[in-house]
């Protein structure tokens, strides 16, 4: 992967993950993802880590899901008896985001600017969010002729049915204000208070002992256990609409500033 498409940087007991592509507004391609992955295995045996924090580059948190290495599968059929090198590809995205979920330290996201898709994503694993006024926050998916397949669970998780609904059905955005009312966001700070506020959160979070937080999260882990596992039937149900007539659609509308056909004119 690219040296520098994820950075880990580690200052005592707390590491900070960045995402880190801002010409593509920290979007989510293969290689960020592995080192996403990567750095949560990695994590999850470390005894001495007890705070992780998640950004982007400066300009985004992430605009999510890079399709630059899904461009020749968009609207082709596959073809019979084939194997769908898609469905693999976004299954590891879930495991990402299982693995954050994992995570026996505490996990803060720091969002500034757009947090997208598989970054809304991302959000949601966290154990506490703090994001400036400007930020904002959609899963417009649906509205590309796709289904937000594997953040769905974790959206579901964080923000309860109806909310979810209305953010994955919808495609709807919110500002950081909006997402806190939500209850997407924990924390609202101005555009320029995010550094100061992040570090008296972390502060604070660690008059929290280590191994009661790990125990804790273990519990908490259980409950979110007894849902079913949807990563393989998410990749599946990614793959057969990246390959549909909607998503080719879609993102050609989107691509040049367009309505998609299902869009209403008037």
């Amino acid at each position: 992967m690219s040296a520098s498409a994820f950075l880990v940087e580690r200052t005592g007991d707390t590491e900070r993950w960045t995402l880190n592509d801002p010409t593509t507004r920290n979007a989510l391609s293969d290689a960020m993802v592995l080192g996403l992955y990567e750095a949560a295995l990695r994590a999850q045996k470390d005894e001495t880590l007890r705070v992780i924090i998640l950004t982007g580059a400066p300009g985004a948190f992430s605009a999510g899901g890079s399709l630059g290495n899904f461009a020749s599968a968009i609207g082709q059929p596959l073809q019979p008896g084939d194997d769908d090198p898609l469905i693999t590809l976004n299954k590891g995205f879930g495991d990402v985001l299982h693995a954050l979920c994992a995570l026996p330290q505490l996990l803060v996201c720091a969002v500034d600017g757009a947090a997208m898709g598989g970054g809304f994503g991302l959000v949601c694993c966290a154990d506490h969010v703090i994001a400036t006024q400007r930020s904002s926050f959609a899963t417009p998916e649906v509205t590309l002729g796709l289904p937000p397949a594997q953040i769905a669970p974790f959206v579901w998780q964080r923000l309860g049915d109806a909310a979810a609904r209305q953010c994955l059905l919808q495609g709807r955005s919110y500002r950081g204000a909006e997402a806190q009312a939500l209850g997407l966001v924990d924390e609202l700070v101005a555009d320029d208070a995010l550094e100061a506020a992040l570090r008296e959160r972390v502060q604070a979070m660690k008059r929290a002992a280590p191994g009661a937080v790990a125990s804790t999260k273990r519990l908490l882990q259980r409950l979110r256990g007894d849902l079913p596992d949807l990563r393989s039937e998410a990749a599946i149900a990614f793959a057969s609409a990246l390959r549909g007539p909607e998503a080719a659609a879609g993102l050609a509308a989107f691509a040049k500033k367009q309505p998609a056909p299902w869009v209403e004119k008037g």
